[in-house]
């Protein structure tokens, strides 16, 4: 079957939480945000932020993803606090290989509302789609060893630490080589 014939939930309920499409305008000044708060953070694990977007940057990269959902190419939903409709972070599912089927996921947090859990409840709703709805046979995460934040999540969500690839990536500013961890969950 062709990936753009199946079926994907624009929206997505958790006990506490939202996860949505990024379809409605405006969310660019809502993600800029969020990037904002969290930019000291962001800074340390991602190249694309090593600056501070504008708010029309941002709303591009959101609006590309949404072209990039509906072609099945990448899932990027944008994650909201379902009673105070607060912006926590975004999570995806991406580099989709719809023949395998695998994927990979990312996501990063709103600094301050890190610490409480939501982006494992948001990343276990994902890994639920990924492995019941979509049928993938493999999603992995990958991140910077030395990120431990991050790491904690499949660590906490039963994803096994496949291996360590050592001197596999330059840190986000560019500065020395990293190693990256790769963890895996299977169907």
């Amino acid at each position: 079957m062709d990936p753009i014939l199946i079926d994907v939930p624009l929206q997505i309920e958790t006990d506490r939480l939202i996860l949505r499409a990024p379809h409605q305008a405006g969310d660019g000044n809502v993600v800029h945000q969020g990037i904002k708060d969290s930019i000291n953070e962001l800074r340390q694990w991602l190249a694309l932020f090593q600056a501070t977007p504008t708010v029309e940057e941002t709303e591009i990269l959101l609006r590309n993803a949404h072209i990039d959902f509906l072609k099945r190419e990448s899932l990027r939903y944008l994650i909201f606090h379902k009673d105070t409709n607060d912006f926590i972070g975004t999570a995806s599912l991406h580099r989709m290989n719809w023949n395998i089927p695998k994927c990979e996921m990312g996501y990063w947090i709103n600094s301050p509302f890190s610490g409480n859990g939501y982006m494992t409840e948001a990343v276990r709703e994902l890994t639920n789609l990924g492995l019941q709805t979509l049928k993938f046979r493999r999603i992995e995460i990958r991140c910077e060893s030395a990120n431990v934040k991050s790491r904690s999540i499949p660590e906490k969500l039963g994803f096994e630490l496949e291996g360590t690839l050592r001197n596999d990536d330059l840190s986000a500013d560019g500065s020395k080589l990293t190693d990256t961890c790769i963890y895996s969950i299977i169907k």
